[in-house]
């Protein structure tokens, strides 16, 4: 358990989707994980899987789709390095004269090793998922679900959590 929280329930499922608006857009969707910031409740990430659509296989080309889990509202698919970005997959779809399509994947640890207390933190009341393809003949979509606890933050952890994230969006 982080310093400063204290556990108020216990391990809970949150699933998650989200479909491109048309083919090769950025979408993005919010969920709401209904915290209460008069309690300083806050949500303590344990583990996330994504799952996605393949990318098209088109002949010549190369095509992709990016997912994301962030606490905070993007304009892109934002890097895995990004502070606010907890889980990322790509999928890849290389295609050369129709003879060889080759296949690639990378995403984010899906569980964290049993040494990590947890992944992240969400300090206000929602999360964000998106999904965005590149030469891909029809729009694709995303889904996945979140792991963790709510737990309740001292008022000094609350207001350094919330800022943190606020400020780094």
């Amino acid at each position: 358990m982080p310093a400063g929280l204290k556990q108020s329930s216990s391990v809970v499922t949150v699933g998650f989707s989200a479909t491109e608006t048309a083919a090769n857009t950025f979408t993005q969707a919010e969920v709401d994980l209904n915290l209460s910031p008069l309690d300083r409740e806050v949500f303590v990430v344990l583990a996330i899987n994504i799952d996605s659509d393949f990318p098209d296989n088109i002949t010549n080309s190369q095509t992709f789709l990016r997912s994301y889990l962030s606490s905070t509202s993007q304009t892109d698919i934002p890097l895995l390095s990004d502070s606010n970005c907890l889980s990322r997959l790509t999928y890849q779809v290389q295609n050369v004269a129709d003879t060889c399509a080759v296949q690639f994947g990378s995403q984010a640890l899906e569980t964290p090793p049993s040494t990590l207390e947890y992944i992240g933190i969400i300090a206000t009341n929602d999360f964000f998922v998106g999904v965005k393809g590149q030469n891909n003949a029809a729009a694709k979509g995303m889904s996945g679900k979140m792991y963790g606890y709510r737990a309740v933050a001292s008022a000094d952890i609350y207001a350094a959590l919330v800022q943190s994230e606020v400020l780094s969006a």
